[in-house]
């Protein structure tokens, strides 16, 4: 037995009352009654209720959560023959002293094992929230986290999280995994996980499930998980006792790598705690396969036929080229042909590259829509010819990816080419230097950006009075951002704008996609500076609307010292919708917004919050925000109608 102090000065838990202590991770309830002290078992063994926020009444202690009596001193219950079990104590001057057997060392479990083949696995990030039931596995995050082989970041709220884990998949193409209790806090992370789905960014779920035995009852914040998760999560299982634990979290992350999808595991209460047994974790070794895919000949020859015989090709990239584009770059230059992107594949080619073009579509440039229409060959890599990027099904195409489902999805195509991107490019390469018959469009490339330079420099004469406008912003930005950055992107009209006015230089770009859900820069950004830290600079871009729906987690990124720049486009409006109730001919409503000071909201949070109204401040007001060092945001605000 060793003695561990307990209390530094007895006066402090006064006559007639109790109190929790805590020694070796086990909580105890002291007692003084009638000049006696007593430590008990905290645990009332009915339901577990803290007898340590119990009172004496009527010289009984009583259990707070269901009014049953012990006596103070003994622990017994008067009148049955159970009670709660009392440990040795002892009083050294002020000092009280609770005797306990040394403390045993920690037992490996599950989930530590699961938790390790995780890492092993390359999942290294997680975001989330700790709740009464995900302990165990909590745990388990905690000893790696303590042994520096993980980081783990405390959301705020688990949809951001969940975002921020769709975000980080985006940027690496490695999953993060999300993180919260059963019932409330899953269902939370729905919305962040589909956008991970439809954005093809692998991601993990794990989430913690009340105790099997009371599944089916109608327990406290019981949820059926898989149930539930069954169309977000392409791998979906609860964990069991009897389950090949490993094998099941290797499994989980395999199918987020290879499919780049959701798996989702959950752990009932029991599970998480259940001893490991000298098992052994899992690693990848001889697990998975390299994913450089040679493309079937004849559709590469195909394709190659197609591009010698083309004068006026134009090269299109969406967000599923990101990790090809030097050599999709190199296919470019040597037929010195336009590139354009996608929205969510923008800044895949920089806008001071010779070749580079701007975004196509909605959000993007009449650079990128002229050299489409001129074209007389579409060669399209990694896009997924979605509504608001508007590639023409009129011009002769060729299509590569690497998921055979994407492949003419929506509308017949010319040619296509299933294959890794990387691969299929160099091997077009390799079969068309120099015997193409190509003209080169970089003379063109650079008169059509003067055209459209001269129309921006138009549009910043603008000027209601109602705010500064998205283009002046943007050129602002376009002179002060740094040009390595993570671009975290929200849904609504400061993104369109964002696409048309800003200009790419070294930048990646992470929005919301196919979900489009407003609210994702703020928690993207968090899941880009966990993937890059100091590497890189990270700003969030943000309407009022969005921002205002995560706008708790700057205090993430305050507790982190994450150091991201928020700049927030207000207009008090969802401008967005406003629009589009105009263009639909009905009436605008229910599109205000009522704000609080955003500026003053962050500093309140302790990071650094500049506002600014006036566009003759907005230059120096953004400098001192993007030189700050530590999270910072700026408030613009905005003219609406000026986008």
């Amino acid at each position: 037995m060793r003695w561990i102090k307990i209390l530094d000065d007895k006066k402090f838990l006064q006559e007639g009352r109790v109190m929790t202590v805590e020694a070796n991770h086990k909580q105890f309830c002291l007692a003084h009654y009638k000049g006696e002290y007593s430590a008990l078992d905290n645990k009332c063994p009915h339901q577990g209720g803290p007898l340590g926020e119990g009172s004496i009444e009527k010289g009984l202690l009583r259990c707070p959560w269901h009014g049953w009596d012990y006596d103070p001193i003994s622990g017994k219950a008067p009148g049955f023959d159970d009670g709660v079990e009392k440990f040795p104590l002892k009083v050294e001057g002020d000092e009280i002293y609770i005797g306990l057997e040394e403390e045993k060392p920690r037992e490996t479990t599950v989930s530590d094992l699961m938790v390790e083949t995780m890492i092993n696995w390359g999942v290294d990030t997680v975001f989330g929230m700790v709740g009464h039931s995900n302990l165990g596995l909590a745990d388990a995050f905690r000893e790696k986290v303590n042994e520096k082989k993980m980081q783990y970041i405390a959301i705020r709220h688990e949809g951001g999280g969940a975002f921020a884990a769709s975000a980080y998949g985006k940027l690496t193409g490695r999953p993060a995994a999300c993180f919260a209790i059963a019932g409330p806090g899953s269902t939370n992370m729905f919305t962040g996980m589909w956008d991970a789905k439809v954005d093809r960014a692998p991601l993990l779920a794990l989430t913690g499930q009340v105790a099997t035995q009371v599944l089916g009852t109608g327990n406290f914040q019981e949820l059926d998980l898989v149930k539930a998760f069954g169309s977000v999560a392409e791998f979906n299982h609860r964990v069991q006792s009897d389950s090949k634990h490993t094998e099941l979290m290797a499994l989980a992350v395999k199918h987020a790598i290879l499919n780049r999808d959701v798996s989702h595991l959950t752990f009932p209460d029991e599970i998480q705690q259940l001893p490991a047994k000298g098992k052994k974790a899992q690693t990848p070794e001889g697990r998975i396969t390299p994913l450089d895919i040679t493309p079937p000949q004849s559709m590469l020859k195909q394709a190659i036929e197609m591009i010698k015989a083309a004068k006026r090709p134009v090269i299109i990239v969406g967000h599923g080229s990101r990790f090809h584009m030097d050599t999709i770059t190199e296919l470019a230059e040597e037929l010195d042909c336009p590139v354009l992107t996608t929205f969510k594949g923008k800044g895949l080619i920089s806008d001071h590259h010779a070749l580079g073009c701007g975004v196509l579509g909605r959000s993007g440039t009449p650079i990128a829509s002229h050299f489409m229409n001129e074209s007389d060959l579409l060669i399209v890599m990694g896009a997924s010819f979605s509504n608001h990027t508007g590639i023409t099904p009129k011009k002769p195409t060729i299509q590569i990816d690497f998921d055979p489902l994407a492949l003419s999805k929506f509308h017949r195509v010319d040619c296509a080419v299933w294959g890794e991107i990387s691969v299929t490019a160099q091997l077009i390469i390799e079969a068309v230097k120099g015997q193409h018959q190509a003209e080169s469009q970089r003379e063109e490339i650079a008169q059509r950006w003067s055209i459209w330079q001269a129309e921006k420099q138009k549009r910043l004469s603008e000027d209601r009075g109602q705010g500064i406008s998205a283009s002046w912003v943007f050129h602002t930005m376009n002179e002060l951002a740094p040009e390595n950055a993570v671009m975290c992107v929200d849904v609504g009209n400061n993104a369109y704008s964002f696409g048309r006015y800003y200009e790419s230089k070294n930048n990646s770009f992470l929005m919301s996609g196919y979900l489009g859900s407003i609210g994702f820069a703020l928690p993207a950004s968090m899941g880009a500076w966990a993937a890059v830290k100091n590497e890189r600079p990270v700003i969030a871009v943000a309407g009022d609307g969005g921002f205002g729906q995560y706008m708790a987690e700057m205090m993430t990124l305050v507790k982190y010292n994450m150091d991201v720049k928020v700049i927030i486009l207000n207009n008090n409006e969802l401008g967005k919708i406003s629009k589009e109730q105009r263009a639909l001919e009905v009436d605008v409503w229910a599109t205000d917004l009522v704000n609080p000071d955003f500026a003053a909201h962050a500093s309140s949070m302790g990071a650094k919050g500049l506002k600014v109204r006036d566009k003759d401040r907005l230059h120096a007001a953004m400098k001192e925000v993007l030189e700050h060092d530590g999270p910072a945001l700026l408030e613009i605000c905005t003219d609406v109608m000026l986008v």
